[in-house]
């Protein structure tokens, strides 16, 4: 079972302009997730929503969140910043932006997702230069943010926890450690969105061999917090046809944009081996840290779905999620709901 503390993304509770942040925070408190991972775009439409800056917004977030008793766990997502086209002095201005918001937040984590701009640097050095003097940034006022570095499976550098693991390593700053998100280990290893099968020929070997080489290798203290999701079975598979291709996007970024259910939501379509990976990298490793829900539902774009029907799903999830690591799942091997 999961001791976990809980939390979840506010893009996860709405996508409709309707669906403001203030709603979100309520529908999260009222069904039992502590935490929030706030969404830069969420909060830039708060601050519009109600007529004042984004920095008068941020400290209104704050206060709510601490009236709901929910704690802000990250400012997301910083993209694209590591080895970018743009001058570096001009993406360190926007991440002092970020991280000043952060600050006013409270939040702990300022999260950076791989680059994945075909434009960007793949020397490795620039990459890690760039990141090294973020968490420099993050952690030269107080209260020092942490960065947590997550892997994109379109990552262009870096799309596996190796290569992540490696740069936290390699950058060697206490404030900078993993963000890990199931989606991301599931789409570049197991499954596909361009195949009837939904799963790559292969997906069994190397995700049991990743989740074997992660037990072995990745060291607890670097993991800052872990996001789950599920995925959509795509009917029909991606093509140039389908409604949501677009030419020259990668086809996890589609299959991340639109179509990642809560956890275990095999009704609408999930199918992930989602338990392998929880067990592996929360409950065998001793993870104690925040698990966050992280979907993008194409349904929640409609105003009929409300955050409190997201948050709803999300408690449902979060509960399938521990009876399936449960002992009725202890005695025999983990499956995907495939």
């Amino acid at each position: 079972m999961l001791a976990n503390k809980q939390a979840i993304g506010s893009k996860s509770l709405g996508q409709h302009p309707s669906h403001t942040l203030d709603q979100k925070i309520l529908a999260a408190s009222r069904h039992g997730f502590t935490g929030i991972e706030v969404v830069y775009s969420d909060l830039a439409d708060f601050a519009q929503h109600l007529n004042i800056s984004i920095h008068e917004a941020a400290k209104v977030t704050r206060d709510l969140c601490a009236e709901h008793r929910v704690e802000i766990i990250s400012l997301a997502p910083f993209e694209d910043f590591e080895g970018g086209s743009l001058p570096l002095s001009e993406r360190l201005a926007t991440a002092k932006h970020w991280l000043q918001l952060a600050r006013t937040l409270q939040a702990t984590y300022l999260q950076v997702p791989s680059y994945y701009n075909p434009d960007g640097s793949t020397d490795e050095k620039v990459v890690v230069s760039d990141l090294q003097q973020l968490a420099d940034l993050a952690s030269a006022e107080q209260p020092v943010i942490s960065v947590a570095y997550e892997y994109l499976s379109w990552g262009v550098l870096c799309s596996t926890w190796e290569t992540a693991l490696r740069i936290v390593d390699a950058v060697d700053r206490p404030n900078f450690g993993l963000c890990l998100d199931n989606f991301h280990e599931h789409t570049k290893l197991w499954g596909g969105n361009m195949d009837k099968s939904g799963k790559l020929p292969t997906g069994d070997r190397d995700l049991e061999a990743s989740l074997k080489r992660f037990s072995e290798q990745c060291p607890l203290e670097k993991i800052f917090y872990v996001q789950l999701s599920d995925a959509e079975r795509f009917d029909p598979p991606l093509s140039e046809a389908h409604p949501w291709y677009l030419q020259g996007e990668a086809p996890q970024f589609t299959w991340s944009k639109h179509a990642r259910p809560f956890p275990m939501e095999a009704e609408l379509g999930g199918y992930l081996p989602i338990l392998e990976t929880v067990k592996t990298w929360v409950v065998d490793k001793g993870f104690k840290g925040w698990v966050s829900m992280e979907v993008f539902d194409w349904r929640m774009r409609s105003a009929e779905h409300k955050p409190e029907d997201a948050a709803r799903r999300a408690r449902v999830s979060w509960e399938k999620i521990q009876q399936g690591l449960s002992g009725k799942t202890r005695d025999r091997p983990l499956k995907a709901h495939y």
